[in-house]
């Protein structure tokens, strides 16, 4: 019940959970009400391509409130993402510098282009959030980094940057790339390996019996 309660205040989320005697899950012997006072954390997804559509979607299911930034009207119209998707048109970092984050807000970084996403990772390094992930090749993270660094970040402030974005699921189509990032923010918030369970040893899930 304990990880259950952990991972509903992280959400800011209410809802019924059923437990066996002994706290097991799947079954329904004791109900269990959790109620969290918390808003839920956000999700701030820069570059409004097909990527950050899918992203969006997930982000959505995962329990963020999630708000799409990019400067382009063409591409950041609220047809082209899940209802209740906040869309900004807006130079990302400028959207960034006036916005508040902290440490459960999850940044994306999808724009793939050194006029946006290297500004933005400058004001997105320097402030609070539980994850930043910025998409690109190997190629296009060494040459970000190095524009990071001339612009005065340090290593403990590059050290944050999760690039290139996501976990190795061998992921092609943008549905499978949002997954593989959603797996990685999961993963870095309640310390998972990403290794497959079948090869572990002990409880699946940390601190509940079975």
């Amino acid at each position: 019940m304990t990880a259950d309660a952990r991972g509903e205040l992280a959400l800011g989320a209410t809802g019924l959970r059923h437990y066996g005697p002994r706290g097991e899950r799947r079954e329904d012997s004791v109900a269990v009400f959790l109620h969290s006072f918390a808003p839920p954390p956000r999700m701030l997804v820069f570059g409004a391509i097909d990527y950050a559509a899918a992203v969006a979607r997930i982000g959505d299911f995962l329990g963020y409130r999630v708000t799409v930034c990019d400067a382009r009207p063409v591409f950041a119209t609220p047809k082209r993402f899940p209802a209740g998707v906040e869309v900004v048109v807006e130079w990302p970092h400028r959207y960034l510098h006036g916005t508040d984050t902290d440490e459960r807000t999850v940044i994306c970084v999808l724009t793939h282009d050194p006029k946006f996403d290297v500004p933005l990772l400058e004001e997105a390094l320097r402030r609070p959030a539980a994850y930043i992930g910025a998409m690109g090749s190997r190629r296009t993270h060494d040459e970000r980094i190095r524009r990071l660094l001339e612009s005065g970040l340090g290593e403990g402030e590059l050290a944050r940057l999760r690039s290139p974005v996501g976990l190795d699921l061998g992921a092609r189509t943008p549905e499978e790339v949002a997954v593989s990032v959603a797996a990685e923010i999961v993963a870095l918030r309640w310390g998972g390996t990403g290794a497959p369970l079948t090869g572990a040893v002990g409880a699946i899930h940390r601190g509940v019996g079975r």
